[in-house]
């Protein structure tokens, strides 16, 4: 936990940095850059207040929601000063002296104002997609719900911070000589490559939107080939192994065993320490048989193993060399194991419920479903329950013979209790220990039937009667523990898998169980375990999200006041998860709940970017319109003026969170797994979400508002 979490911070200052360059590289004005480099670390700061009041604790969750919230975070304060600049320059060119400093301040408080209300709504669409991570339960819930309050935590105090602190900043440090996008280097070259790129597009308008519909449609197929899962594996930095024998097993043989798989495990060099464990502690919270090993394989630091090791080469390497016949393998992670062995009762990967009235057939359906699954490609193991495996040892009293000597049932069988079972007489104190004193027979004098059947049971007369004489000793199987389910008898089959994802190869399960094994009347199948997880998820999330993007639609429309507007504005969404898709396939990352959390920040971040431009290209083309020009050749004039003539802004908001994520999504060390999954879409959708911004958005807008233009072009001829 210690390790993810530093790993964590040791990512959160990288961030904090790389925005920082960002900011200075573009801006090249100290002061200025100042500005949204100071507002970071209060916002996140201010963020721990809400979390300390809440209860909510510095883990790898928390500090993640903070982690993709930063390059966000100061989108404000750069559209913000960034427009600031533009107004200094406009005002230094119109006057003819000097500005005061009064007419400096008043400039760069209408630039402020005039970018307020896109802001606002941009930071709190950010805000509201990321509801439906809110709605998640249970399992999921508990771990997702603590990064979608430190994000929305974040997010919120940037926008308190980016309307109150950040304006009077400007004031304050916006002084001095201010480049201008003509002639600030990084301006330039932007504007150089962009101006040649949006012409063509503007003049091949039909080509782009044909490409762009044919790029959307070959991203279909490849969406429905990713994998899924619940949860990417979270490396905790050691392992649990956990091989099940049949029941049955002798303590001798079970410590033989325990010893010669912990002799193996110890020879490779990635392993620091083994420690097994076989059978229970005396607690009801830990119900596991000898038959049921679980040992706890510590590793080295990763920078000690060896070349070209990876976590699942290494754990291929461990399934080959300890291969004990009746023993299969399951290997896990410790925490998750025990989440997982609490929460469902399931230690494996993928878990198959049978329920039932009766145990003898629940047993032989779990067998049958064991063989079948054996054969299905990606199964490591695959092991069922033995229900009725157990081996028990008999004594029932016969009551008449009891009766000829004066004894009761209750004095035979007391008898059984304490000369064989062991009874707590008393106990030894030593300080603050306390050791029981047990009382029972010698184990020679009990370990098998026939000197069971020599224990003597003292008569009310004082003679001596040996148990067989009282009561019918016999050996038998039964039950070794009987588990119940929504008040049902169930067994379980426990399947640990390699080599493929957990939806994929559950729906091949199923066919294959639903083709080949009888289940007889009453007895029903369910599948558990992450599985469960993953469809009570998915569930959620398809009535959740579409909700949600109507609420973003809802307020885009309350922002623009078109429903022309707001629809090219979630036109960002769609193509956003183009770049997420195809950046997941290319990393072979399977969709998980960390993939769709992230997808989930994408969506308003995405529809930021798009309100940018949205707001320069409005912006130039009500300039003209007032000013009488409102052709077509106008029109495309002012889309190349809003798009290139500002490109720094809509680069530096994409920059700086593109270039934050990187650190996150390029990490590795304990904990990495998730937060890469989250990051991964929210980088490869600002890429394609970038290039819809830059280049389709003014085609669209073109398209679009050039009916306005020709209505008024054919009215003037008239």
């Amino acid at each position: 936990i210690e390790r993810a979490i530093d790993v964590l911070k040791h990512e959160l200052a990288l961030e904090m940095i790389v925005v920082a360059l960002v900011i200075v590289i573009f801006l090249l004005h100290i002061r200025s850059a100042l500005i949204p480099i100071l507002t970071l670390p209060i916002a996140v700061l201010l963020s721990f207040i809400p979390m300390y009041y809440m209860g909510l604790t510095s883990n790898i969750m928390s500090l993640g929601g903070i982690a993709i919230a930063i390059g966000a975070m100061v989108d404000a304060a750069i559209v913000l000063v960034e427009n600031a600049h533009k107004h200094l320059e406009s005002l230094d060119k119109r006057a003819k002296t000097t500005p005061t400093p009064g007419e400096r301040i008043e400039a760069i408080i209408q630039s402020a104002k005039e970018v307020g209300k896109p802001i606002f709504y941009s930071l709190l669409i950010i805000a509201v997609s990321f509801a439906p991570v809110f709605t998640l339960e249970a399992q999921e819930g508990r771990l997702f719900k603590p990064l979608a309050f430190t994000k929305n935590f974040a997010m919120f105090f940037a926008a308190i911070l980016s309307i109150t602190l950040v304006p009077a900043m400007m004031t304050l440090l916006i002084r001095g000589r201010i480049h201008s996008e003509a002639r600030h280097p990084i301006s330039r070259f932007l504007m150089w490559v962009y101006d040649p790129v949006i012409r063509v597009v503007l003049r091949f308008r039909k080509s782009v939107i044909a490409v762009t519909l044919a790029v959307l449609t070959l991203t279909v197929p490849v969406y429905f080939g990713l994998g899924s899962e619940f949860m990417p594996p979270l490396q905790e930095g050691s392992i649990l192994y956990m091989p099940t024998a049949l029941p049955g097993m002798s303590i001798t043989e079970a410590k033989k065993i325990l010893q010669t798989q912990d002799g193996l495990i110890k020879q490779f060099p990635e392993v620091e320490r083994v420690f097994g464990k076989v059978g229970r502690s005396r607690s009801a919270t830990d119900p596991a048989p000898l038959s049921m090993v679980e040992t706890t394989i510590t590793l080295k630091p990763e920078s000690e193993w060896r070349p070209g090791m990876t976590w699942d080469k290494l754990i291929e390497e461990l399934d080959e060399t300890i291969q004990i016949p009746g023993m299969p393998n399951i290997w896990w992670m410790p925490i998750q194991t025990r989440t997982e062995m609490l929460a469902t009762g399931i230690r494996s990967p993928i878990g198959i419920k049978i329920f039932g009235p009766d145990l003898e057939v629940i047993e032989k359906v779990a067998v049958e479903i064991e063989q079948v699954v054996k054969g299905i490609p990606g199964t490591r193991s695959a092991f069922a329950e033995r229900v009725t495996g157990g081996y028990f040892i008999d004594f029932e009293v016969d009551r008449r013979q009891a009766a000829r000597y004066g004894l009761t049932v209750e004095q035979v069988e007391t008898i059984i209790q304490t000369a064989i079972g062991g009874m707590n007489v008393s106990q030894v104190v030593e300080g603050r220990e306390r050791y029981p004193i047990n009382v029972r027979y010698a184990r020679e004098l009990r370990d098998n039937v026939d000197d069971l059947a020599r224990v003597l049971v003292p008569t009310p007369s004082g003679a001596q009667i040996p148990m067989g004489q009282l009561a019918d000793i016999r050996t038998t199987t039964g039950p070794p523990m009987i588990r119940d389910e929504s008040a049902q008898l169930v067994g379980f089959v426990f399947v640990d898998i390699a080599g493929r994802s957990l939806g994929e190869y559950v729906e091949e399960a199923k066919q294959v169980v639903r083709d080949r094994v009888n289940v007889p009347a009453g007895y029903r199948i369910a599948w558990g375990g992450q599985f469960e997880h993953m469809e009570r998820a998915k569930e959620k999330l398809t009535i959740v999200v579409p909700v949600t993007l109507f609420i973003v639609f809802f307020l885009l429309y309350m922002n623009f006041k078109s429903i022309g507007d707001t629809l090219v504005v979630m036109l960002s969404v769609p193509f956003s998860l183009v770049g997420s898709v195809w950046l997941l396939h290319l990393l072979d990352y399977n969709m998980s709940v960390a993939v769709w959390v992230g997808v989930i920040a994408l969506v308003g971040v995405a529809a930021e970017t798009g309100v940018v431009m949205l707001f320069y290209l409005d912006e130039a083309w009500k300039r003209r319109w007032a000013e009488g020009k409102r052709t077509i050749a106008d029109l495309h004039e002012a889309i190349v003026e809003g798009a290139v003539q500002r490109v720094r802004p809509k680069m530096m908001t994409v920059g700086t969170t593109i270039l934050g994520l990187l650190p996150i999504m390029l990490g590795s060390g304990a904990g990495s797994d998730v937060m890469k999954r989250i990051a991964a879409p929210m980088v490869g959708g600002l890429v394609t979400s970038t290039v819809l911004t830059l280049v389709i958005i003014p085609v669209i807008y073109f398209i679009w508002k050039s009916f306005d233009t020709t209505a008024v072009e054919s009215m003037t001829n008239s």
